[in-house]
């Protein structure tokens, strides 16, 4: 049996560990061979492969990033106008390949699945630092994100209590705030700003007014996707070709200049960026992404094709890719993390939690 393995769109650290127990676990209980595409589908696309074997993946599991590349900017479904969906299953059966195992985010799932229906078999992983694929509670790579994101935000806190400011951090998370959320109650945060709740600039300079009276400091944890209540989300550029063109950012350099004449205290933002996606992985994220690997290699094993790799109530499982691809799974407006932030205080930039004091 021969395995093709790839990873799609951005990095996230614990891909390595998942190439290496994918790897070990097809050759050492299957005998099987496996292929690395590199660059993602990009590989299928110009022809761009190797062989993988168990030296090759060896002491991989505590470096970032993929060692077999990746990009978002090529897709056989689209490329540069073409449909190139017979060329890369003509060049995975030239390869021999019973299959393939695709590790990415949803775009990389929803290419996936239209290649399964197409003849070209794939197992899925789950693979994104801002935890929202549908279906999947943790994904590897957000524990990273997080841990990154909050020593950041406790680094930042000394300064601004230091110098009288509100300090405002951007975190990663395009269309879901779980890192925003996670990482500003780890850090004792006084505002969060997410995606899925429009804020009120009105109740941000509420709090920090109410900060400055009592305290030295105010920090507001923002994701690049936060946007005001009835606005748009900040576009800092546009890349052509891109399956999702606008990169969003700068939300918290805009912020901090709608703040700063209606404070006395300064206002200084900060964008954390791929910081919090690069470097080694934490213990938390190695652990969960050898567990996928594994997984991934069962569902091949036992020839389920067309599924992927899922966790739900703290067990890992499956689910068929068609229903995973094209959704997002997002902060609900009842998540009890949402609730524990209100409880102590924190504010979600609403006019109704706009009197949060302390935290």
């Amino acid at each position: 049996m021969r395995i093709g393995i790839l990873t799609g769109g951005g990095d996230a650290p614990g891909t390595n560990a998942v190439i290496r127990a994918v790897t070990k676990s097809l050759i050492l209980r299957d005998h099987a061979q496996v292929i690395g595409i590199e660059d993602g589908y990009m590989g299928l696309v110009e022809r761009r492969v190797r062989p993988l074997d168990q030296r090759a993946v060896s002491g991989v599991v505590a470096i970032g990033g993929t060692l077999l590349g990746s990009t978002n900017r090529t897709s056989p479904l689209d490329c540069n106008g073409r449909d190139l969906r017979d060329d890369v299953v003509a060049y995975a059966r030239e390869l021999g390949l019973a299959g393939i195992i695709a590790i990415g985010g949803d775009g990389t799932m929803a290419i996936a699945e239209a290649l399964h229906r197409h003849g070209l078999p794939t197992v899925g992983v789950p693979k994104t630092i801002d935890n929202d694929i549908e279906g999947v509670e943790r994904s590897f790579g957000f524990d990273t994100a997080v841990a990154r994101a909050t020593e950041a935000i406790d680094r930042i806190q000394t300064t601004g209590e230091s110098l009288r400011r509100v300090m405002l951090v951007e975190t990663m998370g395009r269309h879901a705030g779980w890192i925003a959320l996670e990482a500003a109650v780890a850090s004792g945060a006084n505002v969060i700003l997410l995606p899925e709740i429009g804020y009120d600039l009105d109740a941000i300079v509420q709090v920090c007014r109410t900060r400055e009276a009592q305290e030295r400091f105010t920090v507001i944890c923002v994701a690049e996707g936060a946007k005001p209540r009835d606005g748009q989300a900040t576009v800092r550029a546009r890349v052509e070709g891109a399956p999702e063109p606008e990169r969003l950012g700068g939300i918290a350099e805009s912020l901090a200049r709608q703040l700063q004449p209606l404070l006395h205290s300064e206002t200084r933002a900060v964008v954390l960026g791929h910081v919090q996606r690069g470097g080694p992985p934490t213990a938390t994220d190695r652990v969960l992404a050898t567990q996928y690997g594994c997984a991934a290699a069962a569902l091949v094993r036992d020839g389920a094709w067309g599924r992927m790799v899922t966790l739900q109530d703290g067990r890992i499982g499956h689910a068929p890719l068609e229903s995973i691809a094209g959704r997002r799974r997002l902060v609900p407006a009842d998540h009890s993390l949402l609730r524990t932030a209100r409880d102590i205080g924190v504010s979600l930039g609403r006019a109704s939690d706009a009197a949060s004091v302390l935290a």
